[in-house]
Parts: structure tokens; sequence; C-alpha cells
């Protein structure tokens, strides 16, 4: 065909009864129209690859692109031709290109396999890969797990960070009372921060080219700092008995009040085992936490929490679930309930854990005391200390005496000056 390709031309192309025709440019060799026997109007750049095969790529609809764009893509496509690039891998490696949601059934797999090395070289943690696939079913799926990796730039992960923020998911956390989907700035860049995880490990060992999250940033969340006051502790307190009367689980309370009296993680608490309480030492020897494996000392008031929970012979957590076959996973149900019974809010297992150190705190006792008795990583703590385990021992039961005193009702104020009573508790 003589002359340039035009729109008029293109419009006015018979449509074949069957097969397809061609309509070729007269200026830009091997730039073209296919004509189907539907009617459907393709561009195609027919070209020789680097290799000296004759190849033809179909890579835009009309009227979708002009005349004009679709000529500036065949110049384009010509020239990475010209530099060793044939359009047509191009094309296919883009259509093999795995999707996010294809990383993530990599990783999951990988990880809980233990073939995936995170912190101090060691595989990542079961708990850790737990929580990352919560985050990967709950956000990422839903919201970009059908894109192209390859497609997706820092701008569209930091858009996904705003619909999470924004609550926007179309996964819901699951079963149970009062669970919803939450968003949050905090949820939304710990999100982030696990696609980025993920990404970082694909690149790594050649699943994918390169890491989309590298560059996308993350929002300040702000920590989280809330305690509970005296007032409230003897809210919560109040609280529990009346659950007691009723219908509460008395596995979910009981599991409640050793996060109070002992500052243990939420995971700690409801997956501790009987074979790691040693009630001489007063501590709890724990295989493996966030800081890796510890001896956490335990109060005498938080023992007498794990003493007085009936044993199942086959099951060998302190908190058994209701079949007895795993622990008890449903604490954050059972303390917002009480929390609604006290009209308190706000409040998280982690609540629980940080008023704990916050009274260790209003005591007197140090920061290195205090990262101690909660079981922070913090560098130095445990070489800070010599010859220490009577000390910290008499620190933990100050701190479970005086916030069951708090619970109890036989306190009302935090800074209250007083000793240690012959059972172990602060006198009111």
């Amino acid at each position: 065909m003589a002359g340039k390709l035009t729109t008029h031309m293109i419009e006015s192309a018979k449509v074949p009864s069957a097969g397809q025709t061609f309509l070729w440019d007269g200026e830009l060799k091997g730039f073209g129209v296919r004509v189907g026997s539907t009617g459907v109007k393709s561009y195609v750049l027919q070209y020789r690859s680097p290799d000296g095969r004759l190849r033809r790529s179909v890579y835009a609809r009309f009227p979708v692109f002009s005349v004009d764009e679709a000529r500036k893509e065949a110049i384009r496509m010509l020239a990475d031709v010209t530099r060793g690039v044939d359009p047509a891998d191009v094309k296919e490696a883009k259509r093999a290109a795995p999707t996010i949601g294809e990383v993530c059934d990599w990783y999951l797999k990988e990880a809980e396999a233990g073939r995936l090395l995170g912190r101090r070289r060691l595989p990542i943690k079961a708990s850790t890969v737990r929580m990352e696939r919560s985050r990967i079913d709950r956000h990422i799926r839903p919201l970009i797990g059908h894109r192209k990796v390859s497609g997706l730039k820092p701008a569209d992960i930091e858009a996904m960070q705003a619909d999470i923020a924004g609550g926007k998911s179309a996964a819901d956390k699951g079963k149970g009372r009062g669970r919803k989907t939450t968003g949050g700035s905090g949820a939304a860049s710990r999100v982030i921060s696990t696609l980025h995880s993920m990404c970082e490990h694909a690149v790594r060992l050649g699943v994918i080219d390169s890491n989309p999250a590298k560059g996308a940033r993350r929002m300040a969340s702000s920590r989280r700092t809330r305690r509970l006051s005296a007032i409230e502790l003897g809210k919560l307190g109040a609280a529990m008995r009346l659950a007691a009367s009723r219908d509460e689980s008395p596995t979910g309370l009981a599991a409640v009040r050793l996060i109070a009296l002992s500052g243990f993680r939420l995971s700690e608490a409801q997956e501790v085992e009987r074979a790691w309480v040693d009630a001489e030492g007063s501590a709890v020897h724990f295989p493996d936490t966030k800081s890796g494996a510890q001896d956490r000392p335990i109060g005498k008031l938080a023992l007498a929490v794990i003493e007085a929970q009936p044993e199942i012979a086959s099951c060998p957590y302190v908190f058994p679930s209701d079949s007895g076959d795993s622990h008890y996973k449903q604490v954050p149900d059972v303390l917002q309930r009480l929390c609604i019974s006290a009209k308190i809010e706000g409040v998280t297992a982690h609540t629980l854990r940080h008023t704990f150190g916050s009274v260790a705190g209003d005591l007197g006792y140090t920061e290195l005391t205090i990262a101690a008795l909660l079981g922070h990583g913090k560098r130095g703590v445990t070489q800070g200390y010599i010859h220490i385990e009577e000390a910290l021992r008499e620190a933990v039961d100050r701190v479970s005496a005086k916030i069951a005193d708090l619970l109890d009702g036989r306190a009302n104020s935090v800074r209250d000056h007083s000793e240690m009573d012959g059972g172990g508790r602060l006198a009111a």
C-alpha cells in the first residue's frame, strides 16, 4: 500500500468472510493492521528477530490506540529489535510473569518448609509465617493478588497501603463475635513490610526480577502506648468476676488474668505449655519467642493461675482448646467482651502487657529490669545482670501482686507506698 495508514482507511477496510486480511503502511515497513472475520481490527508489526526469524506481533487494538499512537509504538519496538531485543519475547515474558498471588503461594510454601532464612540467618519462625499468612490472605491477595509483579510500581503499593489504612479489604477477619476487617496506619504499614520482605526473598532466589515494594514509603504508625489506669484495672477485675458468675469461658478468663499478671505476649500466654513452667525456679522456659529462646521470670500469683488450670493428659497446653487437641485461641474475644462490660475502650492483650511494664516503672524499677521482666530483646540485658535471679523474682512478684490487688479491688492506686506481705502480695 502506498502512503501512510489513516483512521479512515482502517474504518473503511472490508471485513473478510473468513480468515483475516492485512493493511500495510506505505512508509513504516512492517507496520500494519489486521482485520479479522469478526470485524476486530488490531495493529501488527512484522519484523526480523535478532536471530533472523520473520515474526509478526499483534500489540494493540483499533480504535483503542489511535494510528499515531500505534505508529510510535511500532517505531519503539523496531528500535528494540536493532538493539537485539525481540518484542515477541518481551511480550511472552510479561505473559508468563508471576502474579503477586503466585509469589505469595511460593513464599508461604518455602517459609513453612523452613527453607527461607530470616533474622539471625535462621529459618523464619512458624509464628511469623502464620502472621504473614494472615496479612497476605486478608489484604495482599484481595487487593493486588491478581496483578503481575512486573506491572506494579511503588505508587501501586502506596495506593494499596492507603486502602488498607482506610479499612478497604475484600477479606474478613473470620468467624467470631464482633470480628471485622479493620485498617489503620499501623496495620497498613505492617502489610507493606510483609510484602517487601516476601518480594526481597523472591528477588534473591530468582523468582522475580525486582521488588515492586522497594521505594514505596510506609505510613508512620503511632506506638501502642495505651495502659490501663488503676481505676480501669479495677473495672476490668470487676467485669472478670461478673463474667465468671455467668457463661464466660473460664479458660479465657484465666488466660486474660495470666497476661495481666505476667506481661506475657498474647501468643506466649495462649501457647504456653506445662513442660515449660518451672514453678520452683519461678520461671517459664520459652523455647521460641519474638526475641528467641528465653527464660522469663514469673510471679507467684501468675504461677497460681497456671497451676489452677485443669490438666488434659493428651494436651501439653496450659490453656487447651475446647476440643483438647490444640491451645486456646479466643483470648481477644474474651477480652473484648470484658471491656464492653467494664465500659473501657482501646484495650488489647498488648495493652495488658504494656500496663505490666508501666506498673513496674511506677514501682521504681529500671528500664533494664523491666526489659528483663517483659523479655524484650534489648542488647546487653542479660549481660547487665550478675547473679540477679533473686532480684528479678522479687521484682516480678511485686509487680504481679500490685496488679492483682488492683484487679481484685484490694488497692485503688498504683503508687501506693506499701510492702510485700507474707503471701507475696502488696498490702493495700
